[in-house]
């Protein structure tokens, strides 16, 4: 893994600048995931605010799925204010991109911008050389071309996602979703990505792999259902030792019962569930508060700091003392814990996750940065055009799409 700790943003750059580059020939629905992630604010919802340029790789009209015609506000030129550059897609899987979009995505990560590519935009930073000597994924249908291609890019198809540091990558279309809210947990922490995938009514995930997500909300069919009272007592107690009999006797089920139901309304085992559950309990201790290991363990209901960190290790793939040293590494030096030692984390009772991800690339959460303000960029009205060469036609390859 490349040293992107070591790699500063230039100051001319905020992370919280997120430019999207479009390029004609892309699918519609990868173009629109970062737009609708990062350019509407939902400050109402707990979702902190990010400023979105969405600028053309070349010259528009941009055509897209459907024969649709795109018209981007900004050109290449706006990218150069960007903390965050996403390349949503890219027509070909055979051909590179313009020349000037590569320079200009060079000249972003050469300033410690991160670089995200969605799907076969990883092929637009291939391209640029951003890939070379690094971990990276698509669309497994690509991957295969992607390594021919490029055979200093370590290519790694059974990932959804691959965080490798300042240089980001995702396979097809919803993994686009999910290190998109990736991108806003590591910026601003477990609360917002939640807070916003559940606006978008998508999974939480919190990892690269393909297991379902860590959350501890309950589905909205399961109000009236009799597991209802057992989950939200559980949720309200994991600082207790009860396993999964407690639960179902709780319900009046007899276990076999209560399994069965359990599964059928949430995808999981009750057991896995309650893991997990503790493990995300864990996780925003291990954030918010300076309790040790071993007091985390049991505050989460676990029977011993071994049994602890084994689950947590499975869970997330980090020991609970290297996630808490990177959450911190990554957090302004000012701000210290959120709630300092002693403060009650309440669970919140209303929905019901499955089970937990893991994978090898875990990157936790700095704390919220202040957004940029509405005047630190022009208007798209008035924003001068930047150089970009003309469209051209749109190739026979594949386009990226699911």
């Amino acid at each position: 893994m490349h040293d992107a700790g070591a790699r500063e943003l230039s100051g001319r750059r905020r992370k919280e600048i997120v430019a999207v580059l479009l390029f004609s020939g892309g699918p519609i629905f990868e173009s629109s995931i970062p737009l609708s992630v990062f350019g509407i604010d939902r400050q109402d919802a707990g979702v902190p605010r990010y400023r979105l340029l969405v600028c053309g790789g070349e010259e528009g009209p941009l055509r897209t799925t459907g024969g649709l015609e795109l018209s981007a506000p900004y050109g290449l030129e706006a990218i150069s204010r960007a903390g965050t550059v996403v390349v949503p897609a890219w027509r070909s899987i055979t051909s590179p991109p313009p020349q000037e979009a590569l320079d200009a995505l060079r000249q972003a990560h050469e300033e410690g911008a991160r670089i995200v590519g969605l799907n076969t935009g990883a092929f637009a930073l291939a391209a640029a050389g951003l890939l070379d000597g690094r971990p990276a994924t698509t669309h497994w249908m690509y991957a295969p071309t992607l390594a021919k291609r490029y055979p200093s890019v370590r290519v790694d198809p059974r990932e959804l996602f691959v965080d490798d540091g300042d240089v980001l990558t995702s396979a097809g279309t919803t993994a686009g979703i999910d290190l998109c809210l990736h991108i806003v947990r590591t910026d601003h922490g477990n609360e917002a990505a939640s807070a916003l995938a559940r606006r978008l009514v998508v999974p939480a995930r919190t990892t690269g792999g393909q297991k379902r997500h860590l959350d501890r909300f309950l589905p909205e069919e399961i109000g009236t259902d009799p597991l209802a009272e057992a989950v939200a007592w559980a949720l309200e107690h994991l600082h207790e030792q009860f396993d999964v009999e407690t639960l179902a006797a709780r319900a009046y089920m007899a276990r076999r019962t209560f399994d069965r139901r359990f599964r059928a309304l949430t995808g999981s085992a009750p057991k896995q569930w309650l893991i997990t559950q503790r493990v995300l309990q864990a996780q925003r201790l291990l954030e918010t508060s300076d309790y040790s290991v071993d007091e985390i363990a049991g505050r989460c209901g676990f029977r011993s700091a071994t049994a602890f960190r084994e689950a947590f290790r499975r869970e997330l793939g980090s020991a609970p003392a290297a996630y808490r040293a990177a959450y911190r590494a990554r957090r302004p030096r000012s701000e210290g814990p959120v709630a300092p030692p002693g403060h009650p984390l309440t669970p919140q009772a209303g929905r019901i996750g499955a089970a937990g991800a893991r994978g090898p690339f875990l990157h936790t959460s700095p704390g919220p940065s202040p957004a940029p303000d509405d005047d630190e960029w022009p208007d798209p009205a008035t924003a001068a055009p930047g150089p970009a060469p003309r469209a051209t036609p749109h190739p026979s390859q594949p386009s990226g799409r699911d």
